[in-house]
């Protein structure tokens, strides 16, 4: 079990400080805005050179170049599975080798059912999009390389069928969170997974998942009463600093190195619910995810 230095209050330049990351590439999805943008800022701070990743290459590049980062914008849809698709043959076709991915991107408690390619929007964007992603760039990854997955401690509002494999349409008895649970569930299921074929193959690359706490970012704009529930849990808020802190820790923290089919919260290992922490569930979903990814 990992003993970290670091806790609630630490911020993402504190659990990175000291780390030097010149000559590593780092791509990150969601780097427009809140974590991702807080987190490209402080790796790129560190050395790295950041592949960033939003939905649109204008969003990408803005994003970088707001940042005064001299990196690599990309454009990926987690949503869209050509952009996904398109997102990893260009890092192929650049010949760009990843020390690490950062699965920051996601979208949270859509009030009403939305659907992509038959399925519902969370569960795809969250996790089908990052899945993809992710497996369509192992190739690229370094032998020392980490995957980090960002979950959230929502995953623990699933309902009694953690994941609902007989309604990935979302189709009966929508409900925003219980929705958005389900997604980042399947984010811890992926990483251990991943970790696990990590293992098998010999190979020194991990995959992590994490809370990165509950953060005021973009993240929230389709919460009906956003400002109430944060009004609510001001006790338990971090400010975005201290949100990304999680994530840039097990990306590149040396307490961290060994790590790999884990769960983080605070900078430290944590328990997930049961469910998480289910391999067989784990491959069910591995080979569900690449049945739905290969009829698209």
């Amino acid at each position: 079990m990992n003993h970290s230095s670091f806790g609630f209050e630490s911020t993402a330049e504190e659990v990175t400080e000291g780390v030097d990351l010149s000559g590593r590439v780092w791509l990150i999805t969601g780097v427009n805005s809140g974590l991702g943008y807080e987190s490209a800022r402080v790796l790129a701070k560190r050395g790295a050179h950041i592949v960033g990743a939003a939905r649109t290459l204008e969003k990408a590049a803005n994003a970088l170049a707001s940042l005064n980062i001299d990196g690599t914008p990309l454009a990926c849809d987690l949503s869209d599975i050509a952009s996904v698709r398109a997102a990893v043959e260009t890092v192929k076709a650049r010949g760009i080798t990843l020390d690490g991915i950062l699965a920051n991107a996601g979208i949270m408690a859509l009030p009403e059912l939305k659907q992509q390619h038959g399925y519902e929007l969370q569960f795809f964007t969250n996790h089908v999009g990052h899945f993809a992603l992710v497996t369509g760039l192992l190739d690229q990854l370094t032998e020392s390389g980490r995957v980090v997955m960002l979950s959230s401690g929502a995953h623990r509002m699933v309902g009694d069928d953690p994941i609902e494999f007989d309604n990935l349409s979302g189709e009966r008895d929508y409900h925003p969170w219980r929705m958005y649970a389900q997604s980042k569930l399947a984010n811890i299921l992926f990483a251990n997974s991943l970790a696990a074929r990590f293992q098998q193959e010999g190979s020194g690359r991990t995959a992590n998942s994490l809370h990165p706490g509950v953060i005021r970012t973009n993240l929230a704009r389709h919460i009906p009463d956003a400002e109430g529930m944060f009004e609510r849990m001001t006790i338990t808020l971090k400010s975005v600093p201290q949100g990304a802190a999680t994530q840039c820790y097990v990306a590149v923290n040396p307490e961290a190195a060994a790590a790999s089919g884990r769960y983080f919260s605070d900078c430290a290992e944590e328990d997930p619910i049961p469910a998480g922490r289910d391999a067989a569930l784990a491959e069910r979903l591995w080979t569900r995810t690449e049945a739905i990814l290969a009829e698209l």
